[in-house]
């Protein structure tokens, strides 16, 4: 039972929702939720508004959000917004992206982990104000002290 049929979502679905597959999903119209998949092909017109999670994914078309998957490939017309997490990644000339690019030796288990993910980004969440300089500057303090002891 290995060898199953693709699903085929055509260009004129539009899901609202999750898609879980452990076969290949072949997707031609507009998701918007997560897709987890272990084969998935996004085709040109296709659009996804979620995170994408697969073993193997090519994508033509368009997502907005983040994707993971051991093997990604990014075809000419493939248009991204959002963090890639991979094992190997192809990229045609003509793709465009818009994110962060991580190699990961296992992306797919580093989902199980999201701490991990989120370390690397806390300092951009710190809020605070840069503190001020100080009143007198590193620079100015040695030429001072060299004055005093030729005095």
């Amino acid at each position: 039972m290995k060898s199953r049929a693709p699903s085929i979502l055509s260009g004129d679905l539009v899901l609202t929702g999750s898609i879980v597959s452990e076969g290949e999903v072949q997707l031609d119209g507009t998701v918007d939720g997560d897709i987890r998949a272990g084969s998935l092909i996004i085709g040109e017109e296709a659009v996804v508004t979620g995170e994408v999670y697969a073993e193997t994914v090519v994508i033509r078309g368009k997502v907005s959000g983040s994707v993971r998957a051991r093997q990604v490939q990014l075809a000419s017309t493939a248009r991204i917004e959002g963090d890639i997490v991979h094992a190997a990644l192809s990229v045609e000339s003509g793709a465009f992206f818009d994110g962060h690019c991580r190699h990961s030796t296992d992306p797919l288990a580093e989902k199980s982990s999201p701490s991990a993910a989120a370390a690397p980004s806390a300092p951009k969440m710190d809020n605070r104000p840069p503190s001020p300089p100080s009143s007198k500057p590193a620079s100015i303090e040695p030429p001072l002290a060299a004055s005093k002891s030729g005095a």
